[in-house]
């Protein structure tokens, strides 16, 4: 591995922490915590089809170069996997993996954080405690599927700090690393629940006040918040709604309908619609706002974004 790479091309500081040992395809190195493990995988050479099996749920994270994932519930021409994007594969679930670019001067590094099921559904009972999401047939259980997410700055900086605790001595590491786990898990049946969520209110947007106030931002896009509006759907007080919106969704309406239009403005620069277009098309109004919106919420630039992913599917 070049010396020459700055803290900017390590966010997770791994660049002392391992070298090549005698395997340049998947080189692991593990740091064992109280319940869960992280491990970093390091590959130097191109391979295809190396197979990654999970006996827990195995959150991963891409740190730099490109893997292609194969599982059953991905397509069959497999998934890129980037950096700043989440894996998650669930207990008992195999995936293979092709490393197309993979070499000793730049090799492809992923980490990985296995979490036992016991401790997921201690943290969903938890959250069953403390509100209950507007579809009855959906409480927070764990959904055990597949999920390829580009994931938020939020986690990627909460990844970040995970690395730091399993792999430094620091005087409060074990209590650090069960709250930073937590959280993770916190995350992922956050995303999940608000999936199911989006589902039910496109099928019931009028069962409750949150839902309606939720199918409106969701098939008015371009429309400036009003949350007058919202109140009047959801037969709610401002308070009120924003207390309710916030037990449902996890985030104000305001940074919910941010949420979507970013996630609209990802879609479209996936499909090559031009950068200026994408942005106007989801709702924002001027450019550069959008930028550095987009560059907050996904870790880089729409342009960077763009160059990864729209070259990928030609």
């Amino acid at each position: 591995m070049s010396n020459t790479s700055n803290i900017h091309d390590d966010p997770f500081g791994l660049l002392k922490r391992r070298k090549p040992e005698s395997a340049l395809v998947e080189n692991k190195l593990t740091f064992t915590g109280s319940d869960s493990e992280l491990s970093i995988y390091d590959t130097y050479r191109t391979a295809s089809r190396v197979g990654l099996n999970a006996s827990q749920l195995m959150y991963c994270g891409m740190v730099q170069g490109k893997k292609i994932m194969h599982s059953v519930d991905l397509t069959d021409e497999g998934r890129v996997f980037l950096p700043h994007e989440s894996f998650v594969m669930p207990p008992e679930s195999m995936v293979e993996i092709d490393f197309p670019e993979a070499n000793e001067l730049a090799p492809t590094t992923c980490l990985t954080i296995e979490i036992p099921k016991e401790r997921i559904e201690t943290i969903a009972e938890r959250m069953r405690d403390i509100t209950t999401l507007d579809n009855a047939d959906h409480d927070w259980q764990y959904q055990p599927q597949a999920l390829h997410t580009h994931h938020t700055s939020d986690t990627q900086q909460l990844l970040e700090k995970l690395v730091s605790l399993f792999t430094q001595n620091h005087p409060d590491k074990e209590m650090m690393m069960d709250l930073g786990v937590s959280e993770l898990i916190i995350r992922l049946l956050r995303q999940q629940g608000r999936e199911v969520l989006l589902s039910y209110c496109r099928q019931k947007p009028d069962s409750s006040g949150v839902t309606a106030a939720i199918h409106y931002l969701v098939n008015n896009l371009a429309i400036p918040l009003d949350i007058e509006q919202l109140c009047r759907l959801a037969c709610m007080s401002r308070s009120r709604m924003y207390l309710e919106f916030k037990k449902q969704v996890g985030c104000t309406p305001g940074e919910f309908q941010q949420q979507l239009r970013l996630q609209e403005a990802e879609k479209q620069i996936k499909r090559g619609v031009t950068i200026t277009e994408a942005c106007y098309n989801s709702g924002f109004n001027d450019l550069s706002h959008f930028s550095r919106r987009f560059t907050q919420f996904f870790g880089c630039s729409p342009t960077k974004y763009r160059d990864q992913h729209v070259i990928e599917n030609n």
